[in-house]
Order: C-alpha cells, then structure tokens, then sequence
C-alpha cells in the first residue's frame, strides 16, 4: 500500500551539491519518522540524517555542516541538501520511513529502492 520515491542522485565533482527527495504515497495514517541511510560499496548501510515526528534532527559526524535534512509534511515528503560533497560520499541512498497506515495498525518501517550517488573529479 506505501511507495518511498527517492529522486535527485547524480554524477558530480567534489565540492558540489546534490539535493535529494523522498516522498511517501498510498494509505498513509502518520509517518512517525524518516531518515536517509546510505550504502557505500564493501559497507553495511548507515544513517545519514534522521527527523522524528517532532522534528528533531540526527547528523552522522560525517556529514555535519554540510547535510541538511528538511520535510514537508504537507506532502509526505522529506529533502536531504547535500553540499561540498566528497568522493567519500559516493553510495546509493536510501529513504527510510516509519509509519502507520491505518489509526489501528502497528507502525513499521519501509525502504525506497535506493538513489545512486556518485562523487568523482
């Protein structure tokens, strides 16, 4: 019944910007949090940057000061604004997303196909 669309993944130089979208469709009831993760290659996935429903905000070391999460909870959809980024950064990124679909059913978590990102001079 829930689709996470992630959009926005590309091929750049060092020191530019992507900036990375995710937006939730279906039966939706509440979205209690989201998160981008990401999977560099030989790696297990991590978290990137987190939000919760109160809109409290999670950097991993790596990004801050450059990462910045944001949502617009109008349209189910949350933003990952990606600056000077590193060849370091290059993984495929996923949206993560907990939430409910009915007022009755248990919230659980749900996964986008992935975006690639690629970060190479």
């Amino acid at each position: 019944q829930v689709q996470l669309a992630e959009s926005g993944g590309g091929l750049v130089q060092p020191g530019e910007s992507l900036n990375l979208s995710c937006a939730a469709s279906g039966t939706i009831f509440s979205i209690y949090y989201m998160a981008w993760y990401r999977q560099l290659p030989g790696k297990q996935r991590e978290l990137v940057a987190s939000i919760t429903k109160g809109g409290s905000t999670n950097y991993a070391d790596s990004v801050k000061g450059r990462f910045t999460l944001s949502r617009d909870n109008a349209k189910n959809t949350v933003y990952l604004q990606m600056n000077s980024l590193k060849p370091e950064d290059t993984a495929v990124y996923y949206c993560n997303a907990q939430l409910s679909t009915t007022a009755r059913s248990q919230a659980i978590f749900y996964w986008g196909q992935g975006t690639q990102v690629t970060v190479s001079s």
